[in-house]
């Protein structure tokens, strides 16, 4: 790692108040933790998981807050599947866009459903000609990772252990983090022999209200600058368009694959991965 590393953070889904009762804390808790850094974000929120006077208040308290808005669509769904059409997500991304698009801090980015970009070139270069059309910027991420699968162990961990000190699942956390922003880093110098200006994938999940404080204070600690989404998204990497199939992922791991790289798994992230560490460390 021959440079100073520079990451973004970015948020995944929004929240539901519908749903979920502690919506509106969990909103405030990461809003708060990221204004006490001083620290600009991004939320590519689903519309349906937001859509909801209460839901989209709290999507507005990011844009009111300086963050930007951007397009996660509205159903969140799997545009590698055979069951998902062109115009189904094209459609579904245009829906949201509708519900969002006057949101302050709208940014027209779209960031795909589980980073699955399509299976089949016709899939893959007509919604890339879609978003072109509509002036439509990269809503990818450098640095993936499983936070969500974190999330669902802490909730369950939290739940059968009320009293307990959070602070060794706070490490573990942290620790998952700091090793996938390691091995993203590794992959960018590999394959484009340098440190792009990293975006990390996080969601508006409990463990983020929790330890999101923890999660900057540790970047920075390695001594990681923390810059806003619209200046990590400058870098050219960004703008790059891989061509393999199926199409997805980190962007890093998509050109990394393109170029001939072996040991690459699939999927990447996953609970496949985390679920032995958890298990081990009693969590």
């Amino acid at each position: 790692m021959g440079q100073a590393q520079s990451i973004a953070l970015s948020f995944d889904d929004g929240l539901d108040p519908r749903n979920q009762p502690l919506a509106s804390s969990l909103n405030a808790s990461i809003l708060q933790a990221l204004s006490n850094a001083q620290v600009k974000s991004i939320l590519f929120a689903a519309g349906k998981r937001v859509d909801s006077p209460a839901g989209l208040n709290l999507v507005r308290d990011w844009g009111k807050a300086g963050h930007a808005v951007s397009n996660h669509t509205y159903s969140h769904l799997n545009f590698c599947s055979e069951q998902t059409t062109l115009e189904q997500f094209i459609t579904d991304t245009e829906r949201n866009e509708s519900l969002l698009k006057e949101m302050p801090g709208w940014s027209k980015r779209l960031r795909f459903p589980y980073f699955k970009e399509g299976e089949t070139v016709s899939k893959r270069d007509g919604f890339r000609r879609w978003l072109a059309d509509h002036a439509y910027q990269s809503g990818a991420v450098s640095i993936d990772a499983s936070d969500w699968y974190y999330n669902k162990r802490y909730l369950a961990w939290r739940e059968s252990h009320p009293d307990n000190d959070p602070s060794p699942f706070r490490t573990a956390y942290l620790n998952h983090l700091w090793n996938r922003a390691v091995y993203y880093d590794s992959l960018s110098e590999q394959t484009l022999n340098r440190s792009v200006k990293h975006v990390l994938l996080l969601h508006t999940k409990a463990i983020n209200a929790a330890f999101l404080p923890d999660i900057i204070a540790m970047f920075r600690s390695k001594g990681w600058t923390i810059i806003p989404p619209e200046e990590a998204y400058e870098d050219p990497v960004y703008a790059i368009t891989p061509m393999g199939l199926p199409a997805g992922e980190s962007i890093l791991w998509a050109l990394a694959k393109q170029n001939g790289a072996k040991d690459l798994r699939y999927p990447a992230e996953s609970d496949l991965y985390e679920k032995p560490l958890l298990d081990k460390s009693g969590f």
